[in-house]
C-alpha cells in the first residue's frame, strides 16, 4: 500500500500507476489497453474539444474492515453514462466493457485504495469523449473511453459536518430540455461561475434554482438536494436535474427506515419549514447543511441545532456508508466485491 497521509487527503488528483483505455473505431469497440501515461494524444479537431462531446461518471471503491475492496452500484453508473452518451449523440459504452474497465483500473491501482477507517476512498472516473475529427457540427465517428482512479478525502473539508450554502440567482447550471439530466462536462463549466462566487463569499457551494421562475430548488453545486420534514424524505423533481445514484439509494434507505418519500418541486420558501436539509452525491455522500443564505432575497435559513447533523441525516449517512464498506448487510445487492 502507498505511504500517503490517508486521513488528510484532499478531494483532488493524486497520480496513480495505470489507467485503462478503449477506442471506438470503424463501427466497433476495440480491446482494453493499459497505459501508465497521464496524457491523451487527441486530434485538434476532435468533437470533444470543439462541440462538447464528452461525458463522465464518478464512482468510488472502498476498502472494508475485512480488507476487501468494494464497488457501489457500478451498474447504475454504466446506465447513466449510456444515458449521457445518448443525450449528446455519442457511441454508448456497453455495460460489460464498462465493468471490465472499472475492475481492471481498480485492480491495477489496488495499492492506492485507502485503508479502512481513514475516511478516504478511491475515486473512479470513467470518461467518454469524441476523439474523431469534425469541423462541421456533427457527431464524431470515433470515441475514446478512459477509466482513471485517484485516492480522495472528503469533498467538503467539513466532512460529515454542517456546511454553508448560498443561493445563486445570476447563473444557471442547466436548462429544461437541455443537457441537465446528462453528466456532461458542459454542465460543470456552466456551474463554475456560481461555484466560485459562492466560495469567494465564504460558502461551500451554490444552490441553483429553476431557470424560469427562480423559485424552485434544482441542485446544490454538483450534488442533489434533500430535506426531512414530518418523517418524510423530500427531494426536488425537475427536468434539469442530474439523477443522483446516491440520492436514489437514500430514497430506498429512507423507505426501509419507514419514511415517506416525495419527489416534487420544492420552493425556496419551504426551506424554513424543513427540519433537516442536505446535499448528496458520490463525492460528498451526504453533506448536512447548517445554513442557506438567500443573498439576493435577504434571508438566512438555519439548520443543525448545536452545530450537529440531524438524526435522520445521520442515520441515512451511517447506513449508506456502512453498506459501502461492508459493515451493514447489503439487502439490495448494491455492492460488488473485487476479487
Amino acid at each position: 500500500m502507498q505511504n500517503l497521509d490517508w486521513k488528510n487527503l484532499p478531494f483532488g488528483y493524486v497520480k496513480t500507476n495505470y489507467n485503462v483505455r478503449c477506442t471506438y473505431k470503424d463501427g466497433k469497440w476495440g480491446n482494453l489497453e493499459v497505459s501508465d501515461s497521464e496524457y491523451i494524444n487527441i486530434h485538434m479537431a476532435s468533437t470533444a474539444l470543439h462541440y462538447g462531446q464528452e461525458a463522465f461518471e464518478g464512482m468510488k471503491a472502498y476498502r472494508g474492515k475485512d480488507g476487501k475492496i468494494r464497488l457501489f452500484r457500478w451498474d447504475e453508473n454504466a446506465k447513466r453514462l449510456q444515458h449521457s452518451a445518448e443525450g449528446i449523440l455519442m457511441e454508448k459504452v456497453p455495460a460489460d466493457l464498462f465493468h471490465e474497465a472499472v475492475i481492471k483500473a481498480v485492480k491495477l491501482n489496488e495499492e492506492f485504495v485507502p485503508p479502512f477507517g481513514t475516511g478516504a476512498s478511491l475515486y473512479i472516473r470513467p470518461l467518454l469523449f469524441g476523439s474523431g475529427a469534425e469541423v462541421g457540427v456533427r457527431p464524431a465517428k470515433e470515441y475514446m473511453f478512459v477509466v482513471f482512479v485517484t485516492p480522495v478525502g472528503p469533498y467538503f473539508k467539513e466532512g460529515f459536518n454542517p456546511v454553508k450554502i448560498a443561493i445563486v440567482r445570476d447563473s444557471d447550471r442547466a436548462a429544461p430540455l437541455g443537457t441537465g439530466t446528462f453528466k456532461v462536462g458542459g454542465n460543470y463549466a456552466a456551474s463554475l461561475r456560481g461555484v466560485i462566487k459562492a466560495h469567494k463569499a465564504g460558502y461551500g457551494s451554490p444552490m441553483y434554482l429553476d431557470t424560469v421562475e427562480k423559485r424552485y430548488i434544482d441542485e446544490i453545486g454538483a450534488a442533489n438536494f434533500f430535506a426531512i420534514k414530518n418523517n418524510t424524505y423530500i427531494t426536488p423533481k425537475s427536468p434539469s436535474i442530474l439523477a443522483s445514484i446516491t440520492n436514489m439509494s437514500l430514497i430506498q434507505l429512507a423507505e426501509d427506515l419507514g419514511l415517506k418519500v416525495e419527489r416534487r418541486p420544492v420552493a425556496v420558501e419551504e426551506l424554513e419549514s424543513f427540519e433537516e436539509v442536505g446535499a448528496c452525491g458520490t463525492a460528498a455522500v451526504i453533506s448536512p447543511i447548517g445554513e442557506i443564505n438567500d443573498i439576493d432575497g435577504g434571508k438566512i435559513y438555519k439548520f443543525c441545532k448545536e452545530g450537529k447533523p440531524g438524526p435522520v441525516s445521520t442515520k441515512l449517512y451511517e447506513t449508506l456508508v456502512g453498506i459501502q464498506y461492508g459493515d451493514i448487510e447489503d439487502k439490495h445487492n448494491w455492492v460488488t466485491i473485487i476479487e
